[in-house]
């Protein structure tokens, strides 16, 4: 049994019942840093009402904090370290066959008042042989539970490879959980989930490829793009790129079917790009947005304020930045560090990290905080400076005659704005009501 409780707006009490009626034996709880005080107490809750059951925390906060999180979480009996896909599955069979858990590599388990690592579980290399994502869709979720607003809808999201070569010092999976080492899978096995999706979910408007980042290897990505091509693949995608992406690659997306690319673009000064080891240059940039327009794939482009060596002024030139770039769609949003991070050891060392209570990654809207403060530039500031650029991008008077164009020409884009719109309008009630949020929601 998969229980996705936020999606499908269930509450605690209901999501103890439904694992109270099922009984598993081995109960997996995902997590995440905002979360973590709530996750914890959730895990306690079902060692409660299944005493008998293996509680695991998983996830990235866990992952980088084990001892910590079972500290919070005493209900818990361990954590999956990293990768679970297979320590999961060997901790089943384990307790099923009344084995000792202490020989499954990969956990972090509770020994009465001793906590205890077992030996490191190796990175999967073959990732083809992992069922298609799409499956868990099919067997446990409802589509339409799930809204992206860059995407049209429904959509249905899946990973073609794990792990980013880059060095960017504030993304934590590379950093936490799947390791800066690109491993894929194979094109034809990629190709194949497209085929599955497109056969059993005939609603499908579009796939997400929620990769860190599609085109690390671009000839892997041309002979997945040939193959739906071949196949005659009929979803429409979206996947996030690096801005280093040239005409030829986003030419052979574009003809399977890439509607729209995710970039992190981050910043408008190099010298806040080079501090963040982003490994991009402002000129690369520019090319690229030249050759996506030419390829006729749209770009949703996203800044993050608040990187190593942040002014007042290199904030102003990353809005100008933005409006040179002329993306489809912008999203800007402040550094949010993560335990495991360079960024969030950057932040703590230089005592710019506010708090450690991570309630207050939490905003009182329940959307992402970030608890930071750098001299002579507070997080308050830097969140206020995004609601207005975000503003001051997307209700440019070019901008908007740019989107009333799309829309009429591009009907299914036009929907999609159209529910942009209405989001962002629901947004700005709640933020204006007291107590309301202050970030803009992604366009």
């Amino acid at each position: 049994m998969l229980i996705d409780a936020p999606a499908r707006g269930l509450s605690r009490e209901k999501v103890l019942s439904l694992a109270a009626d099922f009984a598993p034996g081995l109960v997996a709880c995902d997590t995440s840093t905002p979360s973590i005080y709530n996750d914890a107490a959730v895990a306690g809750s079902l060692k409660e009402i299944l005493p008998r059951s293996t509680v695991v925390l998983v996830g990235t906060h866990p992952t980088a904090l084990p001892e910590e999180t079972l500290s919070l979480a005493p209900g818990a009996d361990a954590v999956a370290l990293g990768e679970y896909d297979f320590t999961l599955r060997d901790l089943a069979r384990c307790l099923s066959s009344g084995g000792n858990p202490s020989a499954v590599a990969g956990l972090c388990l509770r020994r009465g008042e001793v906590l205890v690592r077992t030996p490191a579980r190796p990175l999967i290399e073959d990732l083809d042989s992992l069922p298609f994502l799409s499956r868990t869709y099919r067997r446990h979720l409802d589509i339409r539970e799930y809204y992206f607003a860059a995407a049209d809808y429904p959509v249905i999201q899946i990973i073609s490879a794990r792990g980013c070569p880059q060095r960017c010092f504030f993304c934590v999976y590379p950093q936490t959980f799947h390791g800066r080492r690109f491993r894929p899978r194979s094109p034809g096995n990629v190709a194949a989930e497209f085929a599955y999706i497109a056969r059993e979910f005939p609603d499908v408007r579009e796939i997400g490829i929620e990769d860190d980042t599609f085109t690390v290897d671009k000839g892997r990505a041309r002979e997945i793009c040939r193959l739906l091509a071949l196949q005659g693949n009929r979803i429409k995608w979206y996947t996030n790129v690096r801005a280093d992406v040239e005409y030829e690659t986003l030419a052979a997306m574009r003809e399977a079917g890439c509607r729209l690319v995710t970039v992190g673009f981050e910043s408008g000064s190099q010298e806040v790009l080079n501090g963040m080891k982003k490994g991009l240059s402002l000129k690369r940039s520019l090319a690229f947005m030249e050759d996506a327009r030419r390829a006729g794939i749209l770009v949703h482009g996203c800044i993050m304020l608040g990187n190593p060596g942040e002014t007042r002024e290199t904030m102003e030139e990353s809005l100008r930045f933005a409006r040179r770039l002329a993306c489809d769609s912008f999203q800007f949003y402040p550094l949010i560090v993560y335990p495991g991070t360079e960024a969030y050891a950057w932040a703590r060392e230089r005592g710019y990290l506010l708090t450690e209570d991570y309630a207050k990654w939490l905003s009182p809207s329940l959307s992402h905080a970030s608890p930071l403060s750098f001299p002579g530039l507070g997080m308050e500031e830097i969140e206020r400076f995004c609601e207005r650029a975000y503003r001051s991008y997307h209700f440019n008077p070019s901008y908007l005659a740019r989107k009333a164009i799309q829309s009429v020409t591009r009907p299914s884009e036009g929907r999609r704005n159209l529910r942009s719109a209405w989001r962002y309008a629901r947004y700005l009630g709640r933020a204006l009501s007291p107590g309301g949020a202050r970030k803009a929601p992604g366009a």
